[in-house]
């Protein structure tokens, strides 16, 4: 019995030693230097409209950076600043079933993104960025609209909070 409590606990030390961990998030914030964000909305200027993408990507990307970081959302004139637009949100049709008909499509939503860090100015950038998720054909875009445009927001969001202030 001695033994096999006597090995439990060896197992334990030594799994335990040899957990890795990570932290993605504030990788590069140093919060002696910035203490500030601004967040611009931005406008929804893409070709096809979701009546709601407005407002769930904005409020979505301000609340991240809110949580994640200890910055103060500001108006204007950040530390570091974002403004941008949805340039992009479009439906694709994808794999061709055996009736010759669309058995797959794409939703593709795409940010268009400005970055100023007034700290250290060399960081700037402009880029895009763009996720999509594929449905079947045979379900209708109101019924899965909802649930994939949340999943399009959190990626894009992730993808730019790597971008601008986790150093990724």
């Amino acid at each position: 019995m001695k033994k096999i409590f006597l090995y439990s606990i060896i197992t334990y030390i030594i799994v335990s030693a040899c957990t890795v961990s990570y932290k993605f998030n504030n990788a590069k914030l140093d919060y002696s230097l910035y203490k500030t964000i601004a967040i611009a909305d931005f406008p929804n200027n893409a070709a096809l409209v979701y009546p709601s993408l407005y407002s769930e990507f904005n409020s979505a990307l301000k609340d991240y950076y809110s949580r994640q970081t200890r910055l103060q959302i500001v108006q204007q004139n950040g530390d570091y600043n974002l403004e941008g637009a949805i340039v992009g949100y479009s439906l694709q049709q994808m794999a061709v079933g055996a009736d010759n008909l669309a058995a797959e499509t794409k939703l593709t939503m795409t940010v268009r993104l400005r970055f100023s860090n007034n700290i250290n100015p060399s960081e700037d950038f402009e880029r895009t960025f763009s996720a999509f998720r594929n449905f079947s054909s045979s379900q209708s875009l109101e019924s899965v609209q909802p649930q994939l445009v949340s999943e399009l927001i959190e990626e894009i969001i992730d993808q730019i909070f790597n971008a601008t202030v986790a150093g990724w």
